[in-house]
């Protein structure tokens, strides 16, 4: 006898059930291997990324070591003390242009960030809301003009400004002091190691600032509007509240104006003299590491004298590297420290 027609309707419903949830699962299953492939490739290619940059970097250094060996070979670790620096003979010292490339950024550190910390202040708790917004963008395009736009204007418009009336004044004020009046001695022809110094300054101002500015925003306003209620005053708000909220941002944007004027090529090249020379007067003109390697390195007639240049380089990455370190590590130390105070 056949089954009953009832059973056999009631198995189709089941059996397309089962079919669905069959479909269902595979669908799933196809989905859940689409996204670990996704995964697995989106991992690999970001790793890829960042990969890419370590091999650069040690890229850098080998092909750096590399083309300085025969320099180092010639004249020792002593290439780092030596201020000869004479192409006509092949004789070769890094001091001179590490002596230019260390003291303009110092200068330039030490006028811009007092300069940009100002205007950051300024645009964050004094300025009016409708000045805030075009002065602020006005600092942001600074930051776009080219360097050889900043050197050009140094070197026709700067220096004979600043050897006509600057210098001057400084020989007859601070150059008749005993022990730093030998800084401020010397010809006053306009360019040298401090006009370098200054440009970089101008240059490094609206990065610093932008930073600072950037990171003083983020400061909450419960809590400046908490220590307004207290009786604090702006500048007691800046100092309590505002700087140890941000000092981590405000180190960030220090150094990363720093690396900008260790790294400054065209601009310094314009004002600093170009003569290899060291002095410790800073009117006089002078050379940096970059300087140097624009000048010469089209120009290097001889094996070591292009070596010493590789040298140089070398040496410029070495000093933003501890440069960059050191701060770092002065940033991590102020991590630890934090809520311990």
């Amino acid at each position: 006898m056949s089954a009953h027609p009832s059973a056999t309707m009631n198995e189709l419903p089941e059996k397309a059930a089962a079919e669905a949830d069959a479909l269902q699962h595979a669908a799933l299953r196809s989905t859940m291997r689409n996204q670990r492939m996704q995964d697995f490739f989106f991992h690999k290619i970001t790793w890829l990324f960042a990969a890419s940059v370590l091999a650069v970097l040690i890229g850098i250094i080998i092909s750096l070591a590399i083309g300085a060996a025969p320099a180092f070979k010639e004249f020792g670790l002593g290439f780092i003390t030596r201020v000869e620096w004479d192409p006509v003979n092949d004789q070769y010292g890094a001091m001179i242009a590490i002596w230019g490339t260390l003291a303009t950024s110092i200068i330039a550190l030490a006028v811009a960030f007092p300069i940009s910390f100002g205007i950051a202040l300024f645009l964050t708790e004094i300025c009016p809301a409708w000045l805030r917004r075009p002065l602020g963008t006005a600092v942001e395009l600074l930051a776009g003009v080219p360097s050889i736009i900043y050197g050009m204007w140094g070197l026709f418009v700067f220096a004979p400004l600043f050897a006509e009336y600057v210098q001057p004044a400084l020989k007859e004020t601070i150059g008749q002091l005993p022990v730093i009046g030998v800084i401020f001695q010397g010809p006053t022809m306009g360019i040298g190691i401090m006009t370098a110094g200054l440009i970089l300054a101008i240059m490094i101002i609206p990065f610093i600032a932008s930073v600072m500015r950037d990171v003083f925003e983020i400061v909450p306003t419960v809590l400046k509007e908490s220590a307004y209620g207290l009786g604090c005053t702006k500048w007691e708000v800046v100092r309590k509240v505002v700087l140890p909220y941000t000092r981590t941002g405000v180190v960030g944007g220090v150094m990363l104006g720093l690396g900008r004027a260790l790294g400054e090529t065209m601009a310094v090249t314009f004002v600093i003299g170009n003569a290899h020379s060291l002095s410790a007067s800073l009117f006089s003109p002078g050379n940096s590491i970059s300087s140097t390697l624009a000048n010469e390195f089209a120009e290097a007639a001889t094996a070591l004298h292009s070596s010493s240049l590789f040298a140089l380089a070398l040496i410029l990455f070495g000093i933003t590297f501890v440069v960059l370190s050191a701060a770092k590590l002065m940033l991590l130390g102020m991590s630890r420290s934090e809520g311990t105070k």
